[in-house]
């Protein structure tokens, strides 16, 4: 199992562009299913998430062509397998996202309830919930979700909780539905919004993505595209945290500030320079970073996947901060592992105190989760002396050649098999 080795102590600097986003791509992919000609994708990352996604959909049916360096020619003609077995979905919840598709294409959908990352519950009544409004037979057996329908029917939907990949996924089934269906307590993150324009590029009519209702008039059919995948907004604020944590100087390319704008308020408040043009980001660290409290809540607030990478950079900031997590129950693992490295962190059910120490030191630390793993990484970096990160194909399946980016940015970093 590869490992990761960090010599800490070297502030980043430079440049590097920022892959396509893992969160926007998933869904795509699974986009693909609903039509039967050809759909043509670029800016993908290649990560292990994106490759589990490929091999679950070819073996449904699709073929999969590579074009270029990062692009893809997804033909769902073929379509004849609506499955999506346990083995396969396993180590990924976003599998759950050929649910919707499946069934709005195939009238029949088998998949098995997905894995992920250890982060807490991530229950998805919400999607069974409002596939059944829409008028399938939903029934949960043997591990596996078994839906039927002949054709979908447009439905007003009110989710109980802001859920991304239920919105997806419901606004996926809704687009072959008969009739207008409405998504109320939607999701607003960019990611949906990318969605949904592939989905508007192929035929679909929907309206309000961005907003907390969508609407989507269902069509017939859906017919070819193409379309490219948004940056990652989450792998542009772990680059700008890693920066602020070692006292660098960056600048991230083929990304945008847009989708960051509570990031980028608490990097302004803890002391940095920030500079944005209309596709990269600039980042100049202080010679002290200060302390900044927050508080994860659904987009447009602060991100959960950010909240590692914020912990990672208070544990060398000036004075003391509460982070508050408010999304998941068991996102603080990696609190432990920081521990590890001298950070001082007390935690108290969903709340974390972290206060500044002088310096940071090389351990041998574990990745819990894939954001989590980011911290660790963040924490390494600053750490006086040699870290080892284990464990980290949880960090391969949300950052593409991540060891290569911060080698170009300067950091002493490799990759030990």
């Amino acid at each position: 199992m590869d490992k990761l080795l960090i010599q800490g102590g070297t502030p980043l600097s430079g440049e590097v562009a920022i892959s396509g986003a893992k969160n926007a791509a998933l869904p795509i992919l699974c986009a693909s299913l609903l039509c039967a000609e050809p759909l043509r994708l670029s800016n993908v990352p290649h990560l292990n998430d994106i490759s589990t996604m490929l091999r679950l959909i070819a073996q449904m049916g699709v073929g999969v062509t590579l074009d270029g360096t990062d692009g893809l020619l997804l033909d769902s003609s073929g379509l004849n397998n609506p499955l999506a077995p346990y083995d396969m979905v396993k180590t990924m919840r976003a599998s759950i996202l050929v649910l919707g598709p499946l069934l709005a294409r195939c009238g029949e959908a088998r998949v098995s309830l997905p894995g992920g990352c250890a982060i807490g519950a991530r229950p998805v009544d919400q999607h069974i919930k409002g596939l059944q409004a829409m008028g399938a037979e939903v029934h949960v057996e043997n591990g596996y979700v078994h839906a039927k329908a002949t054709r979908l029917k447009g439905a007003r939907i009110v989710t109980d909780m802001v859920t991304v990949t239920g919105t997806e996924n419901l606004m996926m089934a809704a687009v072959l539905a008969d009739g207008e269906t409405v998504i109320e307590n939607a999701a607003r993150e960019p990611e949906v919004v990318d969605l949904a324009n592939c989905l508007v590029a192929m035929g679909a009519q929907i309206s309000g993505a961005g907003t907390d209702i969508v609407r989507i008039r269902g069509v017939e059919r859906l017919h070819g595209a193409t379309h490219p995948i948004m940056p990652d907004r989450i792998e542009t604020g772990t680059y700008l945290c890693a920066a602020a944590a070692t006292g660098g100087a960056i600048r991230l390319l083929k990304t945008s500030a847009a989708y960051l704008d509570a990031v980028v308020d608490k990097l302004l408040d803890a002391g940095c320079d920030i500079a944005v043009e209309r596709d990269s980001i600039a980042l100049k660290a202080p010679q002290k970073l200060k302390a900044v409290s927050l508080r994860t809540a659904p987009y447009p607030a602060f991100p959960t996947d950010m909240q590692a990478q914020f912990m990672a950079i208070n544990c060398v900031a000036e004075g003391s901060a509460v982070i508050r997590e408010t999304i998941f129950e068991n996102r603080f693992m990696h609190a432990v592992e920081l521990i590890r490295l001298g950070a001082d962190i007390r935690i108290d059910a969903n709340n974390a105190v972290v206060t500044g120490v002088a310096r940071l030191d090389g351990a041998t630390v574990m990745a819990t989760d894939l954001r989590a793993s980011a911290s660790l990484v963040i924490a390494g970096l600053v750490a006086q002396g040699e870290t080892l990160i284990e464990r980290i194909y949880h960090l391969d399946r949300g950052y593409e050649r991540i060891e290569e980016k911060l080698m170009k940015l300067g950091a002493l970093v490799k990759r030990v098999h």
